[in-house]
């Protein structure tokens, strides 16, 4: 996930307008990336998702509040657990989301060079895991691999697997990532798109950039756009995306 940046997107599924949003687990701009917080750190997020339609199909926009925490004392081998609130504003039976809004993340990272030379980094995790709806819970079980490559920047691949419940049939994928900070303009600013298949909601293409005002205070803006084959479980209309993150 963005070094310069540490975001997340949380997972979830909204049974009105079949959208998805994702949880704040240490992330790219759309899928889980291979950093953990470490120990004792905190990640606090503030993202939404607006919708560049506000057509029947669109989807609805979604709102997320999320806290991360490093819990593992060791340097190579990290553990992360997060909480997020995540609602699309809707009340009553229209919002099931709204209605059941806390969803849980967990993931366990080993940094690259981490057990010898050239290892690239290794991450497994969990998120979208709702406890009170079984309807809403993706429960995404995910792994990644991830190389920084001198220039280009890091490449990050893995797949995932899904609740068919909430995903629908097309619930298995992959998870692709390019990721960079850019020094030739500032160290400030960090780039990435990433990529989710899937023939269900949370398959989308995205793209961005963040800004670190500060070294714990950073700003992403971005777009997603949803795979346009989801018959079943679709995402939606491409949204707009502004995620604050302030680490402490």
């Amino acid at each position: 996930m963005k070094r310069v940046a540490c975001t997340l997107l949380a997972a979830a599924l909204t049974l009105s307008m079949s959208s998805a949003a994702l949880a704040t687990y240490s992330g790219q701009i759309w899928i889980p990336s291979t950093d953990a917080k470490g120990f004792g750190e905190v990640n606090i997020s503030i993202d939404n998702y607006l919708r560049f339609s506000n057509a029947a199909d669109a989807g609805a926009n979604t709102f997320d509040a999320g806290v991360t925490v490093g819990v593992l004392p060791f340097e190579k081998l990290k553990l992360e657990v997060g909480v997020d609130y995540l609602t699309d504003g809707l009340q009553g039976e229209d919002s099931a989301m709204s209605n059941h809004p806390a969803y849980f993340n967990v993931k366990a990272a080993m940094p690259e060079d981490a057990a010898f030379k050239g290892m690239p980094a290794l991450a497994v995790g969990m998120f979208g895991m709702n406890t009170a709806d079984t309807a809403l819970s993706a429960n995404i079980l995910y792994g990644l691999v991830a190389k920084t490559l001198p220039v280009v920047g890091r490449i990050s691949a893995g797949g995932y697997h899904g609740a068919e419940q909430s995903l629908g049939s097309g619930n298995n994928g992959l998870m692709l990532s390019w990721d960079r900070s850019m020094p030739e303009i500032s160290d400030k600013l960090w780039m990435a798109v990433d990529y989710m298949s899937g023939n269900n909601a949370f398959g989308a293409l995205s793209a961005g950039a963040a800004w670190a005002f500060t070294p714990n205070v950073s700003l992403l803006v971005g777009v997603n756009v949803y795979n346009p084959f989801q018959d079943e479980k679709p995402g939606g209309k491409p949204t707009f995306t502004t995620q604050l993150d302030i680490n402490f």
